[in-house]
């Protein structure tokens, strides 16, 4: 069994707003193992995407860690220096990020960017990447001749993200991070990126951890998924037992919530709405929209349990079974 690459615990972020403090992540811990596919799930403000930026570091003011730790690969990124950490982003954990065109220079030459990356990395000149260019854009089936020449504007969406993974897998890190991909792409493309990246991690065998509100896609890509609410992991499980076997409240409303083919029964939905996290419940954060919500539920935050080996569960139903 492969070791754990990373481990968060009890990660802690705040964001300070002129409405008062935003509690983005509430104690989040999880294990990513070497070689794993881990899939976060959520609706969106769930803390996804802060949890991918806080294990980049790139939480900034407003925003900022305050408790927790995230060790990845034996070091705590919380107490890595700044100098430290850039020797890590971008070598030894990348990021595809939701929008590629905003996180491409649009007066500069694809070509040139994805040099500047691998320049940085082999600490030489981009000239002298010439060669490496034309490989990573090859690898996520573009033709450099033409590519390397166009602008961003010159991009499709398709194109732009295609580069974007180029650029994040053309350090070979240990922990790609890939941000909702494809959600700025049509359902055709969509499907396209992700068999592209499905084979470029399983040539490369990379960790991959996956931020995206498809459960359809975490199905076909992820070996194991966590779910996200309001800031807080409320389950975790390999992926055939999550969708064979969910626990949570919450789990169970997002499955019975997806459209089946075949199935002409109205679809149910989650009653309520996400909480304003700068004033969110007291303990269990679902109970206000939980059918199963019980006294205790609405006053102590219940702890991220192991039911069944491998599937934890944060949920005072399961509380007496296990003591």
């Amino acid at each position: 069994m492969n070791g754990a690459l990373l481990t968060v615990k009890n990660l802690k972020v705040v964001f300070h707003t002129y409405r008062g403090t935003v509690h983005a992540l509430d104690h989040v811990n999880f294990t990513v193992l070497k070689n794993e596919r881990f899939g976060i799930i959520g609706e969106t403000g769930c803390g996804k995407s802060v949890t991918s930026l806080a294990i980049m570091r790139l939480i900034e003011q407003p925003g900022e860690i305050v408790e927790g730790e995230i060790i990845f690969d034996g070091k705590d990124l919380v107490k890595t220096q700044e100098n430290a950490l850039n020797t890590i982003r971008g070598r030894e954990i990348s990021m595809i990020f939701q929008e590629p065109l905003s996180s491409l220079n649009p007066v500069m030459k694809v070509g040139f960017q994805i040099g500047e990356s691998i320049a940085r990395i082999k600490n030489t000149s981009i000239k002298a990447c010439k060669n490496d260019i034309a490989e990573v854009l090859r690898a996520v089936d573009l033709d450099p001749d033409r590519v390397a020449n166009l602008y961003p504007h010159e991009l499709s969406g398709g194109m732009a993200q295609r580069i974007m993974i180029a650029m994040a897998l053309s350090s070979k890190p240990k922990l790609l991070i890939a941000d909702e991909p494809t959600s700025a792409l049509d359902v055709t493309i969509q499907a396209q990126i992700m068999n592209l990246l499905d084979d470029l991690v399983s040539k490369m065998n990379n960790t991959v951890i996956l931020i995206t509100h498809d459960l359809g896609v975490a199905a076909q890509f992820c070996d194991k998924i966590m779910i996200m609410y309001a800031g807080t992991a409320v389950e975790q499980a390999k992926t055939e037992e999550l969708f064979a076997n969910p626990l949570h409240p919450y789990t169970k409303g997002l499955l019975k919530a997806i459209p089946r083919v075949g199935n002409r029964d109205r679809l149910t939905g989650i009653p309520g709405s996400v909480p304003d996290l700068v004033n969110p419940p007291s303990g269990c954060r679902f109970h206000p929209r939980c059918p199963n919500a019980m006294k205790i539920c609405s006053s102590q935050k219940p702890a991220l349990m192991e039911i069944n080996p491998g599937h934890l569960v944060a949920c005072h139903l399961y509380g007496d079974e296990n003591g």
